[in-house]
């Protein structure tokens, strides 16, 4: 045991200091800690340090328990997982067809994210966004991704409307919903749904960054108070509790386990990896229910393997750290006999990874990756890469699978992960075009659905984009603080 715990001491060495913010963890088995220790400071500015009651902003871990509660307000007849969203939220646009509460949970829906909404739009993204003011912005949205049930793609608009339809369907906010049915029953005392920037909370602890000169800078918002996709706070030990539920399934009717961690399914009949709040998935082999949360300065993650009745809950107060990658070190030591060897890298190929090197667009998804080389290995959003074949490599740490195919000279990545074409895109080139050509780039955009427009400018040769908001919208952007 004590060989174990130096191991897990070790991996987390790098935020045993006076001067860093950090993480707790929580090793768990069969119900109880085998090791629970924090690493780092709570707050800098008073050298308190982190414990394993220190309340952390949980991020998008909250989703679990927005799910939850949908479900148990199913089993007492305030609604039904099949019902239309516009039931409950009549004022969301007529797309053509339903929008299942299910397809929802399982993020089928085809709704834009309401956070990226913010970003692209111009407001502060942790400033106060009223209710009403994040309802108009989804209800300016024309047109969805896709139909609903055609793709999976993560979105956490979903989850902000699903805490809206638990208050219609309830009548009670999804805080109070929440603490009645499932923080109260199990004990979690240092828990809630922080939906009111104002409260008081006993144990809070901020969050940070790094700064360019070594130091750490603070990166954590008090006004931020949207619920459903986010903002939960809670502890290590109170998620203790949580764990030990889905085993002992203590709340409402009995459906809610089931019901959390059953896979999504695409009309054509294609499961995804993404139960209620929880990705469903594998790792050496073994079955995993995982979810993390990232949000400012907190990272976060929950790895549970069922099977073996064993948890690691890692909660961290600073941007740096890779709670995914954290969880999974742990894991490596307690379930080293139970785990099978990690894929082995191979090298022996004609072309080297560097030909793969680049950034790829998925012009379906609007999305962008890049792929960079380091120490000869691939790397994907900071995760070195194992190369099993030659135009094909796997992510030992998210289980990913990257696959590579040149048609006609363009290079084109395709992304999975567990069953679930998650990016496919082809390589595309930097563009160094010269004045005249940015210049004609130049002017006003206006995007109506976010109320936004953009002043493109050119300055130095390099182009500029500055975001106005439109004077709709100005009100609630200089109340949130957006000046």
């Amino acid at each position: 045991k004590a060989q174990e715990e130096d191991k897990v001491d070790q991996i987390f060495a790098a935020y045993d200091k006076p001067n860093s913010p950090g993480c707790a963890l929580g090793v768990v088995r069969d119900g109880k800690f085998v090791y629970k220790k924090s690493y780092g400071m709570a707050s800098l500015e008073l050298g308190v340090p982190i414990t394993s009651e220190s309340v952390f902003y949980m991020g998008s871990i909250s989703k679990q328990f927005t799910a939850a509660s949908v479900v148990l307000a199913s089993e007492q007849g305030f609604l039904s997982l099949d019902d239309n969203v516009r039931k409950y939220v009549p004022e969301l646009p007529d797309y053509g067809q339903p929008i299942t509460l299910r397809q929802m949970l399982h993020h089928t829906s085809g709704f834009s994210d309401v956070l990226g909404m913010l970003w692209i739009s111009g407001r502060n993204m942790g400033s106060l966004h009223p209710t009403a003011e994040l309802l108009d912005l989804i209800g300016q949205q024309k047109t969805l991704n896709f139909k609903p049930g055609e793709e999976y793609m993560y979105s956490n608009t979903n989850y902000f409307l699903l805490a809206e339809v638990v208050r219609r369907a309830t009548k009670k906010p999804l805080s109070e919903f929440g603490a009645e049915n499932i923080l109260r029953p199990l004990g979690m005392t240092h828990t809630h749904f922080h939906d009111d920037h104002t409260t008081v909370v006993a144990g809070r602890i901020p969050a940070y960054r790094p700064g360019q000169n070594g130091e750490f800078l603070v990166n954590w918002s008090i006004d931020y108070d949207m619920v459903g996709g986010g903002g939960l706070m809670s502890n290590v030990d109170d998620l203790l509790l949580w764990d030990q539920n889905f085993y002992e399934n203590k709340l409402g009717r009995g459906t809610l386990l089931k019901e959390m961690q059953t896979q999504g399914v695409l009309n054509n009949g294609t499961q995804t990896n993404y139960g209620l709040g929880l990705f469903l998935s594998t790792y050496r082999g073994l079955p995993i229910v995982e979810h993390g949360g990232a949000l400012f300065g907190y990272w976060n993650n929950i790895l549970r393997f069922p099977e073996k009745k064993f948890t690691v809950i890692t909660l961290c107060n600073v941007s740096t750290a890779e709670p995914l990658r954290l969880t999974r070190k742990v894991a490596d030591i307690y379930l080293e006999k139970d785990l099978q060897p990690p894929p082995a890298a191979v090298t022996a190929f004609d072309s080297d990874p560097t030909v793969f090197a680049g950034k790829y667009f998925d012009s379906g998804r609007h999305f962008l990756v890049s792929f960079t080389v380091a120490n000869g290995n691939l790397v994907l959003q900071g995760e070195a890469l194992h190369r099993v074949e030659a135009n094909r490599f796997e992510a030992p740490i998210t289980g990913g699978i990257v696959m590579f195919s040149n048609a006609n000279g363009v290079l084109r990545a395709t992304v999975v992960y567990e069953g679930t074409t998650t990016f496919t895109g082809t390589r595309i080139s930097d563009f160094h075009p010269d004045n005249t050509a940015l210049e004609a780039y130049s002017g006003m955009y206006k995007n109506a659905e976010l109320g936004s427009t953009y002043k493109v400018s050119v300055k130095d040769g390099t182009p500029h984009a500055a975001d106005e908001l439109e004077s709709s919208n100005q009100t609630a952007a200089h109340r949130s603080g957006r000046v």
